[in-house]
Formats: structure tokens, sequence, C-alpha cells
């Protein structure tokens, strides 16, 4: 989701492929897309596959010529941008595994999945912590507008409203920078999609394709 909300900060068109991860994303022919079995999955415009958000954020990062979502290659903020996608996509991201395992184990183990939720509820605490810290005091976390940082922590931050940690008023600099991002319009283009919704965004993008036909055309054989 927060990917999507970046492509539209961008600006540069793209199209997009609704991907089951219960039902399709388990069928044998998507690891032609991804051998993982995970998403997300961007299809450059030379028809090559790139895997994982680190990756994608960085080819994102390298064809944003006008600045939009992203900063000079070598300026300080560039450098602390990638520090905050670094720091979501890894231990705070990270923070949530214990919590993810224990809601979908099958079948379930009470005694493991109870002490999946202590582990995994105290990292999720601490790593919040941490990035409260982080937090400055410009409106977004590196700018006045939001930028690829801002996408990777929106797509996570929810999850700790799914997991009931804590309630979000705990960490004030990260709820009001939720609050923010959360009522930008490409943030709620995105939610919108991720539930089933087709409004419309700001353009950006330029229709839907079956993910069949994606697997068709640029799956490796």
């Amino acid at each position: 989701m927060g990917l999507v909300a970046a492509l539209e900060w961008m600006g540069s068109p793209y199209r997009l492929c609704r991907v089951d991860m219960l039902e399709e994303m388990r069928d044998p022919s998507y690891r032609r897309i991804n051998p993982r079995i995970e998403t997300p999955a961007l299809i450059t415009d030379q028809g090559d596959v790139l895997t994982e958000t680190m990756a994608i954020a960085a080819w994102l990062e390298a064809r944003d010529t006008g600045r939009r979502i992203s900063f000079a290659p070598l300026s300080r903020d560039a450098d602390r941008m990638r520090q905050f996608m670094a720091f979501i996509n890894t231990g705070f991201t990270g923070a949530f595994g214990p919590l993810w395992a224990a809601m979908e184990m099958q079948p379930p183990n009470p005694a493991m999945q109870s002490a999946l939720k202590v582990w995994g509820g105290d990292g999720v605490i601490e790593r919040h912590d941490r990035l409260e810290e982080m937090i400055g005091d410009t409106r977004f976390l590196v700018a006045e507008h939001p930028t690829l940082a801002d996408g990777i922590l929106i797509g996570v931050a929810r999850w700790l409203d799914v997991h009931q940690v804590a309630d979000k008023t705990r960490w004030p600099r990260l709820a009001a920078l939720r609050g923010r991002l959360e009522a930008d319009p490409a943030v709620l283009y995105a939610t919108a999609l991720e539930n089933g919704e087709m409004s419309g965004g700001n353009g950006s993008c330029r229709g839907h394709v079956t993910l069949s036909d994606a697997i068709e055309r640029f799956g490796s054989k």
C-alpha cells in the first residue's frame, strides 16, 4: 500500500496488479514472478521483475528526477531518508513477526501463541519507542512533504492497530505523523484500492493488469 502511495506522489505513469496473498500467491505459477512467494514485485519499464521493498524503493528513488519523493543522492536529507527506510523495513517491521506468527498459527498452539504475543508485543513497543525518538520537527519523516520513507512507514504502522499492542497515542509524534499520512489523498487512494474499491487517484495509475496476464508476459519460464 505504501509503495502505491509513493507512486502517486511521484506522479509517473504505472499500472497495478492485484494479488490475493492467501490464494493466488500460493499457486505454483506465481513463483515465475517471485520464487520466494512474497509481495511486492515491480515489473520495470524494461520488463524486468524486481522484488523486495527496499530494492523497489531504490529503483524509484533513482528515477525520481523531479525529487518529489526523494532528495539529491549525496545530500544529508537523502541519507536521513534511507536511514528511516532501513530502520522501518528491518527492526520496526520485523518486531511484528512473532505477532503475525501467533495470529496465523495452524493448528493453534495456545501456549506458544501466548508466548509469541508477549515477546512480539515487547518488541513492537521498543521499536516504536526508538522511532518516536527519531522523528524530528518536520511535518513528515524527513521533510515538509511525504517521501519514500513515509510510504514505507504507513504500510506497516497500521499493524499496531491490527494486533492491538498499545494505543497509538502512547507515541504522540508518531501518532500525529500517522494522522497526516492517513489523511493524504495518495494514501487514501492506496488504502481504498487495497480494500477492493476502484476509486480514482491523481491519474498516474493507467489501469490494472490481471495476475495471469502479468505472469504470462513477464514471468520466468
